[in-house]
């Protein structure tokens, strides 16, 4: 069996639960995969315990593998915990990153911004994972990338919502994402950990009410936490 059959079967499972063409918490036919991959189980099991180690999936014994769902504990703990991740994971790119890292980061940018603009829905999702997922890198902390990385596919999951605005008011927050972004590859090229936090907790606020709507039609009744007035807990 080819590896590059199972790359890519590893890489469409991934796309396809980001994309939720996959819904959270369906279980996963592995004959059916099978034959649809064109490999055999040991390298879909292998997958699998790739995707499940990611936090992709949850492999549950005798029954088989599930998409990590997104009930409403899921939920709750995501909304509670993704500022802080997020803004301790922007702190440390500000103090840590490596000139040659930056490019990379403008590049992403760079289709995100055309992707927005386009309002192509998806790939704005799938861009936004790229952009801080190379902030993750430029992190340079094993610790802080593994839960980011987790939060990283709620986050891509939910802000399928986002990056289809209803409004003028959400197409406008929409719009201001750009520049977020902009403003904070500044901040971590001048090694501003200051400024890059104040931004991402603003670029997070910036979705958080539409992000939650993905979820119910009222507001979750959990107050995230106010980072600004909480700089002692980064």
């Amino acid at each position: 069996m080819s590896k590059d059959k199972k790359l890519a079967c590893l890489e469409d499972l991934r796309m396809r639960i980001l994309m939720l063409d996959i819904a959270p918490g369906t279980d996963l036919d592995e004959v059916s995969l099978c034959d649809h991959y064109g490999i055999s189980r040991t390298p879909m099991r292998e997958v699998f315990q790739r995707l499940s180690g990611e936090g992709y999936l949850r492999i549950e014994q005798n029954r088989g593998a599930k998409v990590a769902s997104m009930d409403l504990g899921v939920m709750r703990m995501f909304f509670q915990t993704a500022p802080m991740i997020y803004a301790n994971v922007a702190r440390l790119a500000a103090e840590n990153r490596r000139t040659d890292e930056i490019p990379p980061l403008r590049a992403i940018q760079e289709q995100f911004r055309a992707a927005v603009l386009a309002g192509n829905t998806g790939q704005s999702a799938l861009l936004n994972h790229s952009f801080h997922e190379q902030i993750g890198v430029m992190s340079h902390n094993p610790y802080l990338r593994a839960s980011l990385g987790r939060m990283l596919i709620d986050h891509t999951r939910l802000s399928q919502t986002f990056y289809r605005p209803k409004s003028e008011d959400e197409k406008t927050r929409v719009i201001s994402a750009i520049d977020h972004h902009d403003a904070m590859i500044v901040a971590i090229e001048r090694q501003e950990p200051a400024i890059i936090v104040d931004l991402t907790i603003d670029h997070w606020n910036l979705s958080r009410d539409r992000l939650e709507q993905f979820v119910s039609p009222d507001p979750l009744p959990l107050d995230v936490i106010a980072m600004k007035e909480h700089k002692h807990a980064l």
